[in-house]
């Protein structure tokens, strides 16, 4: 109907304007008329004084000179003119069409679909039964610079390349077709699922999905219908991407609540919504549950409800879930996903299970039940199935790393920019150069290697490079190196320090390490003054939430007590704050490595690392760049993943001599140059504004 009212739009406004368009043609008539009729009317005036002329001249003395004649201007109904006037109008009124048209075009283009779904991709089925993945995104924004949304284009990204390895996208119905009745799959299918039905991730992979010719479901949360919270879609935009064809729906339960909270020092919060939980997530441990996965408990591990009232506290979410869907969109979906998953069963304690279990299979024909593998076979359930949650910072070969590993290990990986890829030599992993930056992918649980072959083995150099992977896991510049790595000089950042060691025969000597933040200068808080800044921010979040004013003061005065509570500092002789933190979080620091001789020094933005360090391993070797995903982190949401992404940007190595840094010469550099340079830049200026 929307289509059929703009096309209805469309055609009055042309319309209009022809109306427009012939009004002011008859009055460019009018006007010319009336232009004729007074040049008719002067020239009547002047023909006697044109005879009586001669007369004159014939009287005036010979001698006199006749006076010089006035240019004639053209008379107002001259016929060039006119002409001239009216083609610059005709040629007005089409540029005023051609902008509207275009405009409208525009206009139709960013806020309605012409395209639809093609499922004749999904048809190809084959013999060979090969199951389905499935992908879980939490949402996408424009940039993809929050913890858990991805960026437009890094989806566009990921989607491209499975689609161009063979990737189709299956439907539910597909999949229910698949488990009760046998019917077969393509061999590459993928089921898509985005989660929390956010109105930015409709905006911003509704072209996506157009382009691909994929199709998704929308995960929801009724109670955001209920609450009318403007992030989220509502039902009206719900039934319009339905429309599209390019989307179905599914649920993610009735709401996102969180029971039996401890912070990370083991003090109890108890229940918290989504908003006050994202304000205090900095401070919490594994401490945790979804609030449909285990009783109510008191900060001993006590239910404090009865079996009872556990029983009608989990009913009464999927009964107002069906209530709420039923009025609101006409329906219930058919596909849910357990809020938290990989319990086992249906949640943490085996009564609440069944709870559950009862409900899910008595609401919807499946369920996604865990989280992490990417494959379902046909030995699988239809109410256990299985999801990985790609993360906004996944490169592309980290997503085909994890796919590969779930499956039978065909897809390939890609290499990027190739004039930037080919002067590495990949040893282990995967490797990929995009723009200025080389990504290099762990295997599971293991290393990535690659060397550089571009260059002839060195002895001297400064290396410079920005390492952007995660703070936790290891990414190592080897220099000096053999072939094989039992020999070298490496300099590693890992798990937020600085290490540099010697290698001597496979042998590891460690001659130096130290916190990144020492080494910048930043301020390390102990155990009580870590503890004391969580206790002010939960208050906070307390009181920014509260159900009353009353509630809200009650907690700012919190707040404002334990920010007024002493609390030894480390340079007091207290122990500095130890905590086991997520391996998501982001990291960025520019090293510099100054090799030189016996020598060896490292800054680590601007500020100066170790200096001076003795070496005793004095032979010319290759350069390296290495990661390894290292195990003392920990994820809440993503427990299976086991892939580490070290990132080198704009690695440059150049001469040490000891000469001016502009004295130096490149020897390698990852970056652009050239015109390429210049038009990377204005890309990245253009960016940043």
């Amino acid at each position: 109907m929307k289509k059929k009212r703009v096309l209805v739009r469309l055609k009055q406004g042309l319309e209009k304007a022809r109306e427009e368009a012939q009004a002011q043609k008859q009055a460019q008539q009018a006007q010319q008329a009336q232009q004729a009729q007074q040049a008719q009317q002067a020239a009547e005036t002047t023909a006697p004084n044109a005879q009586a002329a001669p007369s004159a001249a014939q009287e005036a003395p010979t001698d006199v000179q006749p006076a010089p004649q006035k240019t004639k201007r053209p008379p107002l109904g001259n016929e060039n003119f006119t002409r001239s006037k009216n083609r610059r109008k005709k040629m007005r009124v089409v540029l005023q069409f051609t902008i509207l048209a275009v405009s409208l075009f525009m206009l139709l283009q960013l806020f309605f679909t012409f395209k639809t779904y093609d499922a004749s991709a999904a048809a190809a089925t084959s013999e060979e039964d090969k199951g389905f993945i499935a992908l879980s995104y939490f949402g996408v924004d424009r940039h993809g610079d929050t913890s858990s949304l991805i960026g437009k284009e890094e989806l566009r990204r990921h989607l491209t390349e499975l689609k161009r390895q063979g990737y189709v996208t299956i439907s539910q119905k597909d999949i229910l077709n698949y488990y009760q009745n046998g019917a077969p799959l393509p061999p590459r299918s993928l089921f898509l699922m985005f989660e929390d039905g956010r109105r930015d991730t409709a905006i911003f992979a509704q072209e996506i999905m157009e382009d691909l010719n994929f199709k998704a479901t929308m995960m929801t949360y009724p109670e955001k219908f209920v609450k009318e919270d403007t992030k989220f879609l509502h039902p009206k935009d719900l039934h319009e991407m339905e429309d599209s064809t390019f989307w179905e729906m599914g649920t993610n339960g009735y709401r996102l609540a969180y029971i039996n909270v401890f912070d990370r020092y083991d003090d109890f919060l108890g229940e918290l919504d989504l908003l006050r939980f994202d304000m205090v997530r900095s401070y919490l441990g594994r401490r945790y549950n979804h609030y449909l996965m285990d009783y109510i408990r008191d900060k001993d591990g006590i239910p404090v409800e009865s079996e009872r009232q556990m029983e009608r506290r989990v009913t009464y979410d999927y009964t107002r879930l069906r209530e709420v869907y039923e009025k609101e969109l006409g329906y219930v979906p058919q596909a849910h996903v357990l809020m938290h998953a990989n319990t086992g069963r249906f949640g943490n304690n085996p009564r609440v299970s069944a709870v559950n279990e009862r409900e899910i299979r008595s609401t919807f024909p499946m369920n996604f039940n865990r989280e992490g593998f990417v494959l379902n076979k046909r030995t699988s359930s239809l109410y256990d199935l299985t999801r990985m949650q790609p993360q906004p910072y996944w490169p592309i070969n980290h997503l085909l790393m994890r796919i590969n590993y779930d499956t039978d290990g065909s897809l390939a990986y890609i290499d990027g920019r190739t004039e930037g890829r080919r002067a590495w030599e990949l040893k282990e992993g995967a490797l990929e150069c995009r723009d200025e930056t080389l990504i290099l992918t762990t295997l599971p649980e293991g290393n990535a290697a690659a060397r550089l072959a571009e260059t002839e083995k060195l002895k001297d150099l400064r290396l410079e490079v920005e390492l952007e992977g995660n703070a936790f896991g290891s990414q190592q510049i080897f220099l000096r190196s053999s072939g094989d790595l039992s020999d070298a000089v490496a300099v590693t950042l890992v798990n937020d320090h600085l290490v540099v060691e010697e290698i001597t025969g496979g042998a590891k000597k460690e001659l130096y390490k130290e916190k990144l933040p020492v080494i910048l200068g930043e301020k390390i808080l102990s155990v009580e003054e870590a503890r004391r800044e969580a206790k002010v921010g939960e208050n906070e979040a307390f009181a920014r939430y509260a159900s009353s004013p009353a509630a809200a003061k009650e907690y700012l005065g919190r707040a404002n007590e334990a920010r007024e509570t002493y609390a030894p500092a480390v340079e007091d002789g207290a122990a500095p704050y130890e905590g086991r933190e997520s391996f998501h979080r982001r990291s960025k620091c520019q090293l510099v490595i100054h090799l030189s001789g016996d020598r060896l020094s490292v800054e680590v933005d601007g500020h100066m690392g170790p200096e001076n360090i003795a070496l005793h391993r004095l032979e010319r070797g290759d350069v390296f760049i290495g990661a390894s995903w290292r195990g003392e982190a920990w994820s809440q949401r993503n427990l299976a993943d086991d892939v580490y992404d070290g990132v080198f940007k704009k690695v440059r190595i150049l001469t040490e001599t000891g000469q001016a840094d502009s004295e130096e010469r490149l020897l390698y550099t990852s970056e652009y140059k050239g015109w390429d340079k210049v038009k990377y830049r204005a890309g990245e200026i253009w960016d940043a504004v």
